[in-house]
């Protein structure tokens, strides 16, 4: 179980990595922008908050990132924790998502599925033992 919660919360963690590449490199591509559903007025003017928000996406990653390295060198209790504070994160801005703008649904379970379920599947590891 510990093992398939790592995978599925690594597969968050490319996500979020793919959404920071979004936010904060390609923002004003006319790919991104249509992906967003923005305007190149709109792009320009969110630019910065979307610099930044995707940095935020960057930093769940690499906690996870690290915290399933540590996991695999035998330091399970300060591994699952990293794992589970960035996807827990993720999950929180997916229900945020989801919550504030129900006309993105599909862009917030798709950035809270993968992590929430790698987190329940990595808590029953852990539980188990």
């Amino acid at each position: 179980m510990i093992v398939a919660g790592l995978v599925l919360t690594g597969l968050a963690a490319l996500i979020h990595v793919y959404i920071w590449f979004l936010e904060s490199v390609a923002w004003t591509r006319p790919s991104t922008r249509k992906v967003f559903g923005t305007s190149e007025a709109e792009a320009e003017a969110t630019r910065e908050l979307a610099y930044n928000q995707g940095f935020y996406n960057l930093f769940l990653a690499i906690a996870v990132a690290v915290g399933t390295v540590l996991v695999a060198t035998d330091q399970r209790a300060a591994g699952a924790a990293a794992v589970l504070v960035g996807a827990g994160s993720m999950v929180a801005a997916g229900l945020v998502l989801l919550q504030s703008s129900p006309d993105k649904a599909s862009a917030a379970l798709k950035q809270l599925v993968p992590p929430l379920l790698g987190v329940v599947l990595l808590v029953v590891g852990l539980v188990q033992g």
